[in-house]
Parts: C-alpha cells; structure tokens; sequence
C-alpha cells in the first residue's frame, strides 16, 4: 500500500497534480456560477437604466 502512495518516486508530481486538477474542478463551477449572478445583475440594471430614459 505504502508503494502505492510513494508512486516509484513521483508521487509529489502525481499527488500534486491530482490535488490542482481537483481544486481547480471544484472551483471552476463556482467561479462560473458567480459570474452568471453578476451578468444577470447588469442586464437587469442596464434594463432599468433602458426603462428610466425611454420613460
């Protein structure tokens, strides 16, 4: 088992890359997620701006 985990000598490079990949898998949706919020925001002002002036 310990061989597993030791990874013929590479296993800073495989962890490493496993833990990164995994972050960055978690991250991606949430960082997508708050930007949707803030896109939905703008419209919704910029579409009330739009209203204010036409009125």
């Amino acid at each position: 088992m310990a061989e597993f985990f030791h990874m013929g000598g590479y296993a800073l490079y495989v962890w490493g890359s496993f833990g990164v990949t995994a972050l960055l898998m978690i991250a991606e949706p949430l960082i997508l997620r708050s930007r949707a919020r803030q896109v939905r925001r703008r419209l919704a002002r910029m579409a009330r701006l739009e209203q204010e002036v036409t009125q």
